[in-house]
Order: structure tokens, then sequence, then C-alpha cells
């Protein structure tokens, strides 16, 4: 037990290692063309229960059917009970920020458009999972770095009405929807 404790407190540190190591570099956006044709969603399913309103994108930007992708993040979860989203946990760091859980490297292997993190609160998985994301704009919330995000929200994670209103006009001003 003593060990294992230790070994996920070394893991912990290797990954915030990483972390920094990443936001010091220079992002490189992915080759894609303008406009928004796939969005991926990290969301912190604690805080926010309903991930599948993030569906609701699709009709709004009138995208093809499997255009969103979406993974959310539990402090714990049991890998025998079906969940409707695809999850990951703390208990899926590796060594050197590596992150061991298929749903989330099958995430990580896509290109995106637009990455949303709906998440408030700093969590090391979340924000590993936020850099090692290719996408070329990025979107979350005033309580993060700003090193994540290249437009950044106020309102609040419960109001999910307001941040897809506010979302919509800001990709309009970037002319990025019509």
């Amino acid at each position: 037990m003593i060990l294992k404790g230790l070994k996920d407190k070394f893991k912990y540190k290797s990954g915030l290692k990483y972390l920094k190591q990443e936001l010091a570099k220079q992002r490189e956006a992915p080759l894609r063309k303008e406009g928004i044709s796939a969005i991926g969603v990290i969301v912190d399913l604690e805080n926010f229960a309903e991930p599948e309103k993030f569906y609701e994108l699709i009709d709004a930007y009138g995208l093809r059917p499997n255009a969103v992708k979406i993974i959310g993040y539990r402090k714990f979860y049991d890998k025998n009970s079906p969940y409707a989203t695809p999850v990951f946990s703390d208990k899926d760091l590796g060594w050197n920020g590596a992150v061991e859980n298929s749903y989330a490297l099958e995430f990580l292997s896509r290109d995106y458009d637009l990455l949303i993190n709906y998440y408030r609160e700093s969590n090391l998985l979340m924000q590993l999972m936020s850099v090692k994301t290719s996408a070329r704009i990025r979107v979350g919330f005033s309580e993060q770095d700003p090193a994540f995000n290249d437009l950044i929200f106020g309102s609040g994670v419960s109001d999910f009405p307001s941040f897809k209103k506010e979302l919509k006009k800001y990709l309009k001003v970037l002319n990025q929807i019509a």
C-alpha cells in the first residue's frame, strides 16, 4: 500500500513536470481549413451531469452527426459500469504525463477545429488531456490558466444555454461559422 501511494505521488509529479514543459512550448495548430467541422469536448462529469447537451452544437452549427466527440472526467469510476459518455479518471495517469485509458487515447488520436474545455477546477488529468489534444481553437472558462484556452468565458458550468449562445457569437465574430 505504501509503495502504491509513493508510485502515485511520483506519477503525479512527473505529470506536472510534463505539463509545465508542454505549456512552455509554442503550441502549433493542426493544418485544418477554416470553419468548424470537428468539435472535441473535455467535460468534468462531477460538476456537469448532462454532456449530451453538447450534441446540440451539431444542429446549431450545421455539422455532420459524428462531428462532436465528448470525453468525461470522473474522480472515480467503475470500469464495469456502463456510461453513456466515455470516461477517464485520476487512476489513468501514467508516467511522464501519459494517459493510460483507451477512450482517452482514441479521443487524442483525432484533430479538432474546436476543443471545449468544459471544466472550472484545475485538475492535472483534464489539463493533460487539453494540452495533448490537437485543436485549432480552444475554449474554456476564466478559472483556468489562460495558456490552456484561446477564448475564455466567465459564465458558469451549469449555465449551458448562456455558454452555447456566447460561443456561437464569438465563433461568428472569428468567421468560423456562418
